[in-house]
């Protein structure tokens, strides 16, 4: 009987610990969630920053020089 209440015991040790451990990297995960929420990474960008995206126009040239431009690059 004393055996079998030291292994009820030593289970809901273990038990609470890792429900313990859970709730705590559960918690630990939404505070991280909530710290990035508000962080806002489409802002327009302050300084000299410029635009790189965009339509450009396109130089006429032949089939080589696109390889080739396209080897240099490795796109």
């Amino acid at each position: 009987m004393k055996a079998w209440f030291g292994l009820v015991l030593h289970t809901l040790k273990v038990f609470i610990l890792f429900t313990g451990c859970t709730i705590l990297f559960y918690y630990g995960i939404m505070w991280v969630n909530e710290e990035y929420e508000s962080y806002h990474r489409y802002d327009a960008p302050e300084g000299a920053a410029i635009k790189v995206s965009g339509t450009f126009d396109e130089e006429k040239g032949s089939m080589l020089e696109r390889l080739i431009l396209f080897y240099l690059n490795g796109e």
